[in-house]
């Protein structure tokens, strides 16, 4: 727990602010998180028993955060198919950090405008 004036934020509470995620955004980025290899939508939906749509818009919010990587392959009638897979810690740890640190300085610019 991270205390700061009147409230303790947790871990958690501090990446899903920072990241703006709703709780099957986190949802899927914690399963994400244990995934060793590339995985589709449709075997993470399956996986966590949430529909295609919410995971397909989680997916689709988290890659845009760059906290995924995706990876295409071309199918051979046409058409293709995403894989997704999270960035390795150090590297979520450093897009946190920078998003926590931006806010650090709009309350320190605010504080000093007050």
């Amino acid at each position: 727990m991270i205390d700061f004036a009147c409230k303790r934020f947790s871990l958690d509470e501090i990446i899903k602010c920072s990241l703006s995620l709703s709780k099957a955004d986190c949802k899927i980025m914690h399963s994400l998180l244990k995934e060793q290899d590339w995985i589709t939508t449709k075997d993470l939906a399956k996986k966590l028993n949430l529909n295609i749509t919410t995971v397909q818009r989680a997916v689709k919010k988290l890659h845009g955060k760059n906290v995924l990587t995706r990876s295409q392959e071309n199918l051979k009638d046409g058409g293709y198919i995403f894989f997704y897979k999270i960035k390795n810690k150090k590297e979520l740890r450093e897009l946190i950090m920078q998003l926590v640190n931006d806010w650090v300085n709009n309350v320190e610019k605010e504080l000093n405008n007050w």
